[in-house]
């Protein structure tokens, strides 16, 4: 694990890479609405995936100060921005290069993820959201999408199950939709974080080729 800095508009965004040493590709992750690089639920995401031969970077799409702005939290297209800027970054970088790249987006970062996914193209092979908001990425956006989506959502999550649905009728790529039963929106309940983490690793195994 390394502490990188990605240029992104004026500012850098603080990160942490870990590089696979299985070939297995990398993963981006793109935090909620009032996180950071730091969320104990993405770290635990991130953590599986390594176990699995899977590399990651976890970045804050915010600085500190712009994160104090409530707003800002929820402005998708510059949340979207960042994570372009951080593709970019990562993909300049030789020794990874050839590596295939994956997103994983919860709540707003969801969002961000979907639309990054669609501008890129064929530049990201899969796509993961936990407990996100899909629907924020747009229509337009969702119907461009051509990575592979999985959408995890908790089983008592109500009425984000409705975005998440909405939002997958809407996608044209390959796709699917889990629900973690009895997980609320932040996965706190004893076991379906891991459940949620499985699922997450299974389909980028799958799908980072």
């Amino acid at each position: 694990m390394s502490m990188v800095h990605i240029p992104a508009d004026s500012i850098i965004l603080e990160g942490e890479l870990f590089l696979p040493s299985l070939g297995n590709g990398i993963v981006l992750f793109a935090h909620g609405s009032g996180s950071s690089r730091l969320s104990p639920r993405n770290l635990f995401v991130a953590e599986v995936l390594q176990r699995n031969g899977i590399g990651t970077l976890l970045f804050d799409l915010l600085t500190r100060e712009e994160d104090q702005n409530y707003t800002m939290r929820f402005d998708i297209s510059l949340l979207t921005r960042r994570l372009l800027a951080a593709t970019q970054w990562l993909q300049k970088r030789p020794e990874v290069s050839r590596s295939p790249l994956g997103y994983f987006g919860a709540s707003t970062g969801a969002a961000a993820a979907l639309q990054a996914a669609a501008e890129q193209g064929k530049e990201i092979a899969a796509v993961v959201s936990r407990g996100g908001r899909p629907d924020l990425a747009g229509n337009a956006a969702l119907r461009q999408v051509i990575a592979p989506t999985l959408l995890i959502v908790g089983g008592a999550d109500y009425g984000v199950i409705e975005l998440n649905q909405q939002a997958f009728d809407l996608l044209h790529c390959i796709k699917k939709l889990t629900l973690v039963p009895a997980a609320t929106h932040l996965f706190e309940e004893p076991g379906t974080l891991e459940k949620a983490a499985q699922h997450a690793t299974d389909w980028f195994l799958k799908y980072l080729k």
